[in-house]
């Protein structure tokens, strides 16, 4: 029987399991997708599938650059909560994963969780997430990754475990580590104005002209209101307009 993309759906639908997982026991079944979830229950996969439906809100942001230094990647794990976040099984995983991402050309996180954890080996990283959390007890995933080649020199912050930035700057590594720390403090939305989303200017400029309409001065006065607001969000927003946290006056 054919594995169609319908039917893979439907029992990760059901069981919460990765989409190799599923694809992989509806083979084994002929796509008899009943006595594929009774193979998943048996191997454990069910246990895991249970948990899938928690929400992972906490976890950890994992650095990892290329020993030449052109290369380096950014990896969100998420577990439920700050203890599992601190537990040496679910970091040593985390951590593996962020090097397998550093060391693979994985297009996005399904692929990449169809991929071995370490190289040489059988088990794919969605097994053993699959496994640490029947272990562990807890849902977890591994969410979003960004692989940054550089074309200047890559610097990178990490703020606690939560917050990590990575910077590729036409500059020396030490200024760039000032800059991530600042983005790490400050979250700007983009470099600089020319990269701000069109669609987030237009909500921004209707709330202010709605705001400065309800002042009740003349047309002309309100005008001025509006695009020295607009000068004001535009710098608070983007990262050369910010006020640099090392140097308030800068």
């Amino acid at each position: 029987m054919a594995i169609t993309a319908a039917l893979v759906k439907e029992l990760r639908e059901r069981t919460g399991a990765g989409m190799m997982e599923c694809k992989k026991a509806l083979v084994e079944t002929d796509g008899d997708i009943d006595a594929a979830i009774e193979n998943m229950r048996k191997s454990g996969q069910a246990k895991a599938a249970k948990k899938a439906g928690r929400t992972a809100a906490d976890g950890v942001i994992v650095i990892k650059t290329s020993d030449d230094g052109k290369a380096a990647v950014i990896v969100e794990v998420n577990c439920e909560t700050d203890f599992v976040a601190k537990d040496d099984n679910f970091q040593s995983f985390a951590d593996a994963v962020a090097e397998r991402v550093l060391n693979s050309d994985a297009a996005d996180v399904d692929a990449l969780m169809a991929l071995p954890l370490h190289e040489g080996e059988d088990t794919t990283i969605e097994e053993t997430r699959q496994a640490l959390v029947s272990k562990i007890g807890e849902n977890m995933n591994v969410r979003r990754f960004q692989r940054i080649n550089a074309q200047g020199v890559l610097a990178a912050y990490q703020h606690g475990v939560r917050i990590g930035v990575v910077v590729d700057i036409d500059g020396d590594a030490e200024m760039g580590r000032d800059i991530a720390m600042h983005v790490a403090a400050s979250n700007p939305v983009c470099v600089d104005e020319s990269g701000v989303p069109a669609d987030l200017l237009a909500k921004e400029r209707d709330i202010v002209e709605t705001q400065a309409k309800e002042s009740g001065k003349p047309e002309n006065i309100i005008e001025k209101m509006v695009e020295g607001r607009m000068r004001k969000y535009l710098a608070e927003i983007t990262l050369v307009g910010q006020v640099f946290v090392k140097d308030p006056d800068t």
